[in-house]
């Protein structure tokens, strides 16, 4: 009798925690669907807030509120773009395809861009979406040409792309490489497979392991600036430019990394890239000063923790890369902990803490981004690449579930 009864409890624990799971999902892809539904109308606005001035892009808000737009030179200028093929590929409207088109072709003229390494983020998240929904041929030609722009950035003796040229970089380091740059390595591994063409992977995996080799700390966070001396190719300098400090573990950057090696497991399959990813993964989630809705502080060594600026941009590209890595590592436990943290993040970027009412913010979907701290430049501000991974990441979730049914 005891042993009936015992059954019975544990298949009635069993049935509750189901259907507990079962319902946060539902809710889960509530607020998915709900925050997609938003970010759709917020993006029609502010396409159409531009119409008439067909060489801009949005940027952020000024201090009073208004909208700061950018040319297609300056590196964000391919989120928007972005953000409207993920929305039409959630809904695919005649407005929406209109628009993505529209403002994919306002960057068109950085395929041809071999003075920075961001032609990738400029080019591969503008039409690099618009092929992969599409299959127009038109765009992929426009990504084969923007990687061989980036390609003329790559020393063989580094054995890295260089990511600034410009004044005072030039001045302080030899050869900058940050860890943005492991980010603009996709668009490589793309034209790689989509032209049958190995010098584009053979670029991104060397960048990729020297980077790996060379930013990380044995903790696995990773430095934003490292330079390299030209004639040896070995380390010179290692700093910040956006970081509270040299040794600091800038949020973003951290962000960066677990991207791009999650990213780079996916193109190529190498175990190492994939071991740095979930370092970084558990470096993240398991730092004391990781706020408990998992949006972290501009920095996590900023010295006036609790009271230091969130950077929802940095949560948004965590949660998107944390959905991708769940998806690796199904081997053990470490999945449901890494798409826990995802949905978490989802939760809280789509709450109003953080994401805008219809029709404000300057018609981003995301408030509380910092761009450059110690500069002083968008700091506690809507930012393009914050909306970027955040949709990114509302579609990559909205597939998980819908998987899961």
């Amino acid at each position: 009798m005891i042993k009936q009864i015992v059954l019975v409890l544990i298949v009635s624990v069993l049935f509750l925690g189901c259907n507990y799971k079962e319902n946060e999902d539902q809710q889960l892809k509530k607020i998915v669907n709900e925050s997609l539904e938003l970010a759709t109308r917020q993006s029609l606005l502010m396409a159409e807030s531009l119409s008439d001035k067909p060489t801009r892009l949005p940027q952020t808000i000024n201090k009073k509120g208004n909208l700061v737009t950018c040319n297609s030179a300056w590196w964000v200028s391919g989120f928007f773009p972005g953000v409207l093929w993920y929305l039409y590929e959630n809904n695919p409207t005649d407005s929406l395809k209109y628009w993505a088109e529209n403002y994919t072709l306002r960057v068109e003229d950085q395929k041809y861009t071999t003075d920075n390494h961001d032609v990738g983020f400029m080019i591969f998240c503008s039409f690099g979406n618009a092929f992969r929904i599409t299959g127009n041929s038109k765009y992929k030609e426009v990504i084969h040409t923007a990687s061989n722009s980036l390609m003329t950035r790559f020393n063989p003796t580094v054995g890295c792309i260089r990511s600034w040229d410009y004044k005072p970089w030039s001045a302080k380091w030899q050869y900058p490489v940050i860890i943005d740059n492991l980010m603009n390595l996709e668009m490589l591994e793309w034209t790689a497979k989509a032209f049958h063409d190995d010098k584009y992977s053979d670029v991104a995996e060397s960048h990729a392991n020297k980077t790996l080799q060379n930013h990380f700390r044995e903790d696995f966070s990773s430095y934003h600036v490292v330079s390299y001396d030209t004639i040896t190719g070995a380390v010179e300098k290692r700093n910040t430019s956006q970081g509270y400090s040299d040794e600091s573990a800038w949020a973003r950057g951290q962000a960066w990394a677990l991207y791009g090696y999650t990213m780079m497991y996916r193109e190529t399959g190498l175990a190492d890239y994939l071991k740095q990813a979930r370092g970084i993964a558990d470096f993240i989630l398991n730092h004391p000063k990781l706020p408990a809705d998992k949006v972290p502080y501009w920095d996590f060594d900023a010295p006036d923790i609790p009271n230091a600026k969130r950077d929802a941009s940095a949560a948004a590209i965590i949660c998107s890369a944390l959905i991708e890595l769940s998806d690796f590592v199904s081997e053990d436990d470490s999945s449901s902990t890494y798409l826990k943290a995802a949905k978490d993040m989802i939760r809280s970027l789509s709450s109003p803490e953080y994401r805008a009412e219809l029709g404000t913010n300057g018609n981003f979907i995301l408030m509380h981004s910092v761009g450059h701290m110690p500069n002083g430049s968008e700091v506690d501000v809507p930012l393009s690449y914050a909306d970027y991974y955040y949709v990114e990441a509302l579609m990559r979730m909205k597939k998980r579930l819908s998987a899961q049914n």
